[in-house]
């Protein structure tokens, strides 16, 4: 398996201070389409029963079943979650088993439906998941997602120097991530909007290439000529040295919300009502430099609310991502 860390997995990111204008590194500031279609035998692995959950059996400790949206490379994704499912499940003395999804939409479907019980959502999805099913319940962010950011960047082909101004971007061929992505779609959509550029208006539609990295890479290749991703993406491909030299970072985005971890009503009903209580505690008495920070590239975790991702609603049901 793969060792290069997965970025949220890239250790903690300090993030420069901020200012009202400018996309740049230090003067960031303030501050997806339907679900993807889930008609698939197997979206997840056979270890989920059909009526919710991970199968357990009869006297057996009580079960959970996390996942996440699939933003990285899965090998990446593996370790991760792979290591958050170990610690969480010697902590709270449940069997934790980390299920992988084939895409974003897949993994709102199969929360909603109750087959994940724990899932690490972007700003958007996590909207999503919580509106499709009730009694869902966000717990804890990283110290990192109250001010979260995405970075546009560029082919070198193109001859663009950083700058703070999007509208040079407008004539290019253009790629988001994923169609659900918050940092990868939604916001990076939202700050092309405010500044006059259509962000469905690139020449030949806007390519969605379903991955942080996998845009990187189709940038890279000239594919795209410009493209946008998370921030902890691009910093920690850049610090390991696997960012092409044809790609060069063109603006940093302002502020956000972003990634939290959201648990659905299921869970509650069969491991009690303090289920939420006891993951809030786990997350965030994680010890400094402990293994699943490392990994989520963060000092901390931190209780959250709902309330944390109306601005991401808001500009989802603008741009048509919620309705």
């Amino acid at each position: 398996m793969s060792r290069r860390r997965a970025v949220r997995s890239g250790g903690p990111l300090e993030l420069p201070s901020t200012t009202r204008r400018g996309f740049l590194g230090g003067g960031a500031a303030v501050l997806a389409a339907a679900l993807a279609a889930c008609g698939r035998t197997s979206p997840v692995s056979s270890s989920v029963s059909s009526s919710g959950g991970t199968a357990s059996s009869p006297g057996a400790r009580g079960s959970l079943s996390i996942g996440a949206i699939p933003d990285q490379d899965p090998q990446v994704l593996q370790r991760l979650y792979g290591t958050v499912a170990d610690s969480m499940s010697t902590a709270l003395d449940l069997d934790v088993a980390y299920q992988p999804v084939t895409d974003y939409g897949a993994a709102v479907s199969l929360f909603r439906t109750g087959d994940l019980d724990l899932v690490w959502f972007g700003g958007l999805t996590g909207v999503q998941a919580r509106l499709q099913t009730p009694g869902a319940e966000p717990i804890a962010q990283r110290d990192i997602d109250a001010d979260f950011h995405s970075v546009f960047v560029v082919n070198t082909a193109t001859g663009l120097a950083p700058s703070d101004d999007l509208t040079p971007l407008a004539p290019l061929r253009f790629s988001y991530g994923s169609e659900t992505s918050t940092s990868g779609r939604l916001m990076p959509a939202w700050f092309l909007q405010q500044q006059g550029v259509d962000p469905q208006g690139f020449p030949g539609g806007p390519g969605f290439s379903g991955s942080h990295d996998a845009t990187l890479a189709l940038v890279a290749a000239g594919t795209y000529q410009a493209g946008v991703l998370n921030e902890q993406v691009w910093t920690s491909r850049a610090a390991d040295g696997s960012v092409d030299p044809a790609v060069v970072r063109y603006a940093r985005t302002p502020g956000y919300h972003d990634y939290h971890w959201l648990l659905g009503p299921g869970a509650t009903d069969r491991l009690g009502e303090d289920l939420g209580d006891r993951l809030t505690g786990y997350f965030t008495g994680l010890p400094a430099g402990n293994d699943v920070l490392e990994l989520f590239g963060a000092a901390s975790f931190v209780a959250t609310e709902a309330g944390n991702y109306d601005q991401i609603e808001e500009i989802g049901r603008q741009l048509g991502l919620v309705s």
